[in-house]
């Protein structure tokens, strides 16, 4: 009987298991490399992410140079933290790394046993045969890199090399030495002599300056990049990871919430959705996030915006139109162009080579609405400049929000012409006829901004850097835009 019972309690318990679907993947591994004085704070967050969600990140420590070096030999792994940002751009430039995130702060300081025994105030204390004097190697470490330009620009490094007493390959190795009493001072992290109770430091106005900025990036050599972002975001998120690097000392940055599968809302003009919309859908799958897009007239969006709606980032059809919500958004970078023109029908039956020939009696023509569409202003503006407006205008038989509507009543022989960008009829030219306009004002200009208010402002600046990278101009010169963005860095 009680074999039986066991043997149902099992079946239950089995069955339950069962229904909460299948458990967290715990072969799946990721490896990171990671500066040594941030081992505390990151030992403790992969931890916890393993407790959380079964993935094991496999840390690997030593000094910022040293594992740039290996990684440029190795070319394998996920994930490559740097003490600071000059490391981040040398993997940049060496076609090592994709997207990045900072995490935290950090500023060199002058680190003494507790109490201060010797009471060393300053750098001219140092130059002193009775005192040992350790540093990182500044072809190792970050800090040791920092020091080294930082006692050269105050004329200090010739004379004071010639008192140290030891190099050591990262951070807190020279914090051992003095907590061992082999060294009387060092040059460390703030953050890293916080952790041990061993020393005092000391904090010299005159290097203030030389705060660090602690960043994370994602190594193009990863075999899952999903993963490796899902840790990133984890790592540096306000209320996960940046929480424990709080809790040891670092000044974080502000980061985004934890969520999962975050969501980031995504409004943008009509024009732009041929060319950015393949960018999006590849971005939500690297980061395994949702990307809502609302395509509209940009006189539409404006107006939703202007009620109340954040959306974390908006791409114009024009820079018009991000002039008037500019004080909502951030980091306002111009992407593309686009030229305004006529569109007709293939065989151009009504002989239309320039704007005078709208003006002819019995052309249907169709435009933009001017309080919908950034295209709609700018045919106003546009006509008016010329002295055209009202000639022009009487002959217009619809007004749509967005110039897909027009191209779509052209083709099927609802109008005999439509002002529409070039960007509307790149991929039709074979079924329509395009005259251009040789007028300064025919122009339009795409812009993009990240929402002050966008609570995923890290995951969103990711999103604008895929917009504007190298992959996505193709998309946009294929669609009839002109290229105007660099691909700047956006600032941390």
């Amino acid at each position: 009987m009680k074999t039986i019972f066991n043997i149902c309690l099992t079946s239950i318990v089995a069955g339950l298991l069962a229904c909460q679907g299948p458990a967290q993947n715990t072969n799946e591994e990721l490896t990171m490399y990671c500066a040594a004085g941030m081992k505390p704070a990151v030992e403790k967050i992969a931890k916890a992410y393993k407790e959380e969600y079964g993935i094991h990140v496999n840390l690997q420590y030593g000094g910022s140079g040293t594992l740039l070096s290996n990684l440029q030999v190795a070319k394998q792994g996920d994930i490559y933290l740097a003490a600071d940002e000059s490391y981040i751009s040398k993997a940049r430039e060496r076609g090592l790394l994709d997207e990045t995130q900072p995490l935290a702060f950090l500023k060199p300081v002058l680190a003494v046993a507790a109490n201060n025994p010797l009471n060393i105030q300053s750098i001219e204390d140092l130059k002193n045969d009775d005192i040992k004097l350790s540093i990182a190697n500044p072809e190792a470490a970050s800090v040791g890199k920092l020091t080294k330009k930082m006692l050269e620009e105050s004329g200090d490094w010739e004379s004071l090399k010639g008192y140290i007493n030891v190099m050591k390959p990262t951070v807190n190795e020279v914090a051992n030495d003095i907590k061992l009493g082999t060294v009387d001072a060092g040059i460390i992290w703030d953050a890293v002599a916080v952790q041990y109770p061993e020393l005092d430091f000391i904090e010299l106005p005159k290097w203030e300056k030389f705060a660090q900025q602690v960043t994370v990036g994602i190594l193009k050599s990863t075999k899952n990049p999903t993963a490796a972002l899902k840790f990133l975001r984890y790592l540096s998120a306000k209320d996960r990871g940046l929480q424990t690097f709080a809790a040891l000392g670092y000044k974080p940055v502000d980061g985004d919430p934890w969520e999962e599968t975050p969501e980031l809302l995504f409004y943008s003009g009509g024009v732009n959705r041929l060319a950015v919309d393949k960018t999006i859908q590849a971005f939500e799958e690297r980061e395994g996030v949702e990307v809502v897009r609302v395509y509209n007239g940009c006189g539409i969006l404006v107006s939703q915006i202007r009620a109340g709606q954040q959306p974390d980032a908006y791409l114009s059809c024009d820079v018009t139109f991000m002039d008037q919500v500019e004080d909502s958004f951030q980091e306002i970078n111009d992407v593309s162009s686009t030229a305004i023109v006529i569109a007709t029908d293939k065989a151009n039956s009504k002989q239309i080579t320039s704007l005078d020939d709208l003006t002819v009696e019995g052309i249907k023509l169709g435009v933009c609405n001017p309080k919908q569409s950034a295209l709609g202003a700018l045919t106003v503006n546009l006509l008016d400049k010329v002295g055209l407006k009202d000639e022009v205008l009487k002959n217009v038989v619809v007004q749509t929000p967005t110039a897909d509507l027009l191209v779509n009543q052209l083709r099927t022989g609802a109008l005999d012409a439509a002002i529409v960008y070039a960007a509307n009829v790149a991929l039709v030219h074979d079924k329509l006829t395009v005259v251009t306009l040789d007028v300064k004002e025919a122009t339009a200009t795409q812009n993009i901004g990240i929402n002050t208010a966008s609570k995923y402002k890290y995951l969103t600046r990711r999103l604008y850097q895929k917009i504007t990278s190298e992959n996505s101009q193709k998309m946009y010169l294929q669609n009839g835009f002109n290229w105007l963005s660099a691909n700047q860095q956006i600032l941390q």
